[in-house]
């Protein structure tokens, strides 16, 4: 009886354990590591392997907490059920991300206008080091986005200019957008907007004009790095203009 409860048996469990946590801090960590400056491949790779090895954890930490379920030391087990939980959630994260990227194009740049899509100025310089080029690559990328999003659209507000303006600039504030220009005279708003995990800088530009007595708004939206960018681009729009939709 002394033989089955000693814990030198459950050394494996605690050991197996150990790994798949630290592995799954590793996925949790690929964000804040980018954001201090890290290649992001080598995020990238990071994050996979560390997804890897922590689903491969949460199995054996399985095995483990079966092992250890009834042995009167109880730390084993429930060190074996932090890592089935643990590593089934480090596991996770990326594979939805990875089916994310599968389900949209793998595309960048969205814009309400493809045939004129609304240039960046203020924020050229802050694009200077950026992978991706500001301009827009044209007919290929609008027919994916279309293909994709065909909501993405021209807005047209039963407004004058002005009022569309100072309503877009509040929205586009209230978003957490950070301002980087706003030109009433060339009914424009530049705006970068960062992501939460990886802070990623992604650009936005509004563009206002008048359409009658109404105005006609047109978004795009740019991510600086990164070939697909999950739909993120696409959603922002999104949401600036369901806050431009909603009364006044």
């Amino acid at each position: 009886m002394q033989q089955a409860v000693a814990t030198p048996r459950h050394d494996w469990v605690r050991w197996v354990a150990g790994v798949t946590i630290v592995a799954a801090l590793l996925v949790l960590l690929a964000g804040p590591l980018y954001r201090l400056g890290l290649d992001l491949g080598l995020v990238f790779a990071t994050m996979r392997y560390a997804a890897m090895a922590a689903g491969l954890g949460a199995l054996l930490c399985a095995v483990g907490a079966f092992v250890a379920r009834k042995a009167p030391d109880r730390r084993a087990f429930f060190l074996a059920l932090g890592g089935v939980v643990a590593g089934l959630l480090a596991f996770a994260g990326p594979l939805m991300l990875m089916a994310k990227a599968q389900s949209v194009p793998p595309i960048h740049d969205i814009s309400t206008d493809t045939l004129d899509p609304p240039a960046f100025v203020a924020v050229l310089p802050l694009r200077a080091d950026a992978p991706n080029p500001p301009d827009y690559a044209g007919a290929s990328v609008a027919a994916q986005q279309t293909a994709a999003y065909p909501t993405i659209r021209t807005l047209v507000l039963d407004t004058p200019p002005d009022q569309a303006y100072s309503r877009a600039l509040a929205a586009a504030a209230a978003l957490g957008w950070v301002i980087v220009a706003a030109v009433p005279a060339d009914g424009r708003i530049e705006a970068t907007d960062t992501t939460a995990w990886f802070g990623f800088k992604d650009d936005v530009v509004i563009r206002i004009r008048p359409q009658g007595a109404a105005s006609r708004v047109d978004v795009r939206s740019k991510s600086r790095v990164g070939g697909s960018d999950l739909g993120v681009n696409a959603e922002r729009i999104g949401a600036l203009f369901e806050r431009l939709r909603a009364p006044a």
